[in-house]
């Protein structure tokens, strides 16, 4: 019984393997006539597909296909295939899936079309006889009403797999080559009757030249975008996937040997394509869809669509500038997540598409929604509108991790008149607005780009215009302003705490922390009284700040002195420090009237120009015995005149100890203080206090270190 057993399984073996070398045309053929048949037998328009036999022959061709795939050299045509191109198969299941009949043929067309391209060896795109109907399938996806999302998005994302592989192909998947035959033939004519009319050729050579052609909204790109809105997770993540695969192919080589145009597929010979560009054969897959499609528009106008969606929610501002940062692939249960992920989307399109046509996505972002929607949001009247834009820009700017879209975002802020609106908007009458601009100012800050130094501090201080001209022999003398607070009653106990200007003009690291901390009267310093520790406390996170300065500044070749003064004739104009210098000084004057939060993010940003690393801002923000020009100001100055003020200002406060102690527990939620008088005063010294320790760490860790002074054993950066 065991060897009749091994017997018929031997010869049911025999069977399977002889059976498709002999007979695999041929059972193709059948499986094919099978699904024609159905056409010509049946009658019943409403029975749906899958209640037929068509299904499964579909199946059975696919698998026949595959196996003789598996067979052949890559170079090879198969009898199977061979019989399914020179037939047009695709071409009729294709107008078999537009007519949906039987009711569902679309699904399975689209599942037969994406595992004959995702499964086979050998590439098929090029070949006339598969892409004109993967034309015509891509026209009938995405479209309203459509029953078939999973099916159309998994379809679509092998086509942009297959080109991600074989970039040669895109220009026919996006019917590229007919709309460039189109147009030459046009064009052709036009010349040709030209030249038989010669009283319509001066018009005709008025005319400019006929622009390049662009993609329609039927095509890939259209129908990948409106599958990137669907309600489904699925479906949408796949769309986003297949943009993604099709912006980031990269040309590798020559077309491959096998591969020729189709009949009518190339402009006739000697004739150049319009507009005098290259034609798509000629063009990388970056350069075809930067030229010769709308993608970068239709990637921006989504952006502005998500955009409005947003601002007709009325978003928290809070919440958008506290906003985590969303990665494109997470949920979107609101429009504000719908629109940072769409925006973290671009982000990294951007970043994996080559520079070409990252360039031309980040311009369309640029013009569509900075230029024509975000900047007269900026000029708005009305409070609310500019605060919300203000704060999705500085949550954007936070996100932003491309270097072509954060070139756009720096030209738009500060190659255009925005610039001038947002250092408006950080001394704006609402504190809201001002807060949100310099926390705007802050991301800026932190980005990888040196313009953004350059053009809104370094370029103003390059002549250290600043300084004041010594005569040889001339004795230093204290930072501008000091001399009137010398008479000062309520000042004079303060400033003689300050440590002698050094001779050399510049101090020790000693020398220099000491000048800062020295600037807060005794009086009003209220740390030691919940025993917190001083400067030292902050010389760990000064030393990251100025790390991350420096790694910022790495690539930007900083010189290691600062420039010589340049020569002055005593008719020039007086030292201007620059817009950004200018708001922020004279925020730091107002400092005892402003708000906690204000006052917070207004020393954090002039902390974080502190913390880098050029000469010019070492000597201007950190060096307190510079000799300051008539009608200059430094950083040092600025906190001296506020200082003297806050010595009038105290006066009228009584108990001024226990009140600070009271403010300051109530800042650490360690007690409430309702009711506390002076609140905005006592919370401004509490700042400055902290902003002046914060200055003492960051000069400590860039400066060469003094072992005698306290936090020495911190590791400041020039121990590293």
């Amino acid at each position: 019984m065991d060897a009749f057993n091994k017997l018929t399984s031997m010869l049911l073996h025999a069977l399977e393997t002889r059976e498709p070398t002999i007979h695999l045309l041929e059972s193709f053929i059948d499986h094919w006539k099978s699904v024609t048949n159905y056409y010509i037998q049946t009658t019943d328009d409403s029975r749906p597909v899958r209640q037929t036999d068509i299904p499964w022959h579909l199946r059975q061709m696919l698998d026949i296909l595959l196996y003789e795939d598996k067979q052949q050299a890559v170079e090879d045509t198969g009898p199977c295939l061979e019989y399914l191109l020179q037939h047009k198969l695709l071409e009729t299941l294709c107008t078999l899936g537009k007519a949906q009949y039987p009711p569902g043929m679309c699904q399975q067309v689209l599942l037969f079309f994406s595992k004959l391209l995702d499964q086979m060896q050998k590439p098929l795109l090029q070949l006339v006889s598969v892409y004109r109907p993967v034309q015509k399938l891509i026209r009938l996806c995405a479209l309203p009403g459509s029953t078939t999302e999973k099916e159309e998005a998994g379809f679509l994302l092998v086509v942009c797999s297959r080109v991600n592989q074989d970039p040669h192909v895109l220009r026919y998947v996006l019917e590229l080559m007919e709309q460039l035959t189109a147009s030459s033939q046009s064009q052709h004519s036009t010349q040709t009757s030209s030249q038989s009319d010669p009283s319509s050729s001066s018009s005709v050579q008025s005319d400019p030249p006929t622009s390049s052609p662009v993609q329609s909204e039927s095509g890939l790109l259209w129908a990948l975008l409106q599958l990137t809105r669907s309600q489904r997770r699925s479906v949408s993540l796949k769309a986003h996937d297949g943009l993604l695969l099709l912006c980031a192919a990269q040309c590798g080589g020559p077309p491959p040997s096998g591969e020729a145009p189709p009949s009518g597929g190339a402009p006739p010979s000697g004739e150049a394509p319009p507009s005098g560009e290259a034609p798509p054969s000629e063009l990388h897959p970056g350069e075809l869809l930067m030229a010769h499609t709308q993608l970068g528009e239709l990637l921006a106008g989504r952006l502005r669509e998500l955009y409005s969606l947003l601002e007709a929610e009325d978003p928290d501002p809070a919440a958008l500038q506290s906003r985590p940062h969303a990665p494109w692939r997470s949920e979107s249960p609101d429009h504000m997540t719908d629109f940072f992920t769409w925006f973290d989307f671009l982000d990294q399109l951007t970043r994996d598409a080559p520079q070409v046509l990252a360039l031309k996505v980040s311009q369309c972002v640029h013009q569509v929604w900075l230029v024509e929607t975000l900047h007269p949001q900026l000029l708005h009247s009305c409070e609310q509108v500019v605060l919300v834009s203000t704060s999705v820009l500085c949550a954007s700017l936070r996100l932003l991790r491309s270097s072509a879209l954060l070139d756009q975002l720096v030209r738009f802020l500060l190659r255009t008149p925005s610039l001038t609106q947002l250092l408006r908007l950080c001394d704006h009458i609402s504190d809201q607005i001002s807060v949100a601009s310099l926390s705007l100012l802050d991301e800026l800050l932190q980005k990888p780009h040196r313009d953004i130094l350059d053009v809104l501090v370094l370029d103003f201080l390059q002549g250290r215009s600043y300084l004041c001209p010594q005569a040889a022999g001339q004795e230093d003398r204290p930072p501008e302003g000091s001399e009137d607070l010398e008479e000062d009653p309520f000042f004079s106990d303060s400033l003689s705490d300050l440590p002698p200007p050094p001779a050399a003009g510049l101090g020790s690291a000693a020398d220099v922390v000491n000048s800062f901390l020295c600037l807060v009267p005794v009086q009003v310093r209220s740390a030691q009284l919940l025993q917190q520790g001083g400067y030292e406390s902050y010389v760990h996170d000064a030393h990251n700040l100025v790390t991350r300065g420096r790694a910022l500044s790495l690539s930007w070749d900083w010189p290691q002195t600062p420039p010589p003064p340049a020569v002055r004739s005593g008719e020039e104009a007086d030292f201007f420090e620059g817009p950004l210098l200018r708001v922020l000084f004279d925020r730091l004057g107002r400092i005892l009237e402003q708000p906690y939060e204000l006052n917070l993010q207004l020393t954090a940003v002039l902390s974080r120009l502190a913390a880098f690393s050029h000469p010019l801002l070492q000597e201007y923000l950190l060096n307190p015995y510079i000799h300051l020009s008539h009608g200059s100001r430094s950083l040092f100055s600025v906190l001296i005149r506020v200082m003297g003020q806050l010595m009038q200002r105290i006066q009228h406060v009584s108990n001024l100890s226990e009140q600070l102690l009271n403010a300051r527990r109530d800042l650490l939620g360690l007690s409430h203080a309702a009711g506390l008088e002076h609140l905005t005063l006592l919370r401004a010294v509490i700042v400055l206090e902290e902003f002046c320790k914060e200055l003492a760490a960051i000069a400590f860790v860039k400066m060469p270190t003094d072992p005698d002074l306290p936090g020495s054993d911190l590791s400041p950066l020039d121990q590293d």
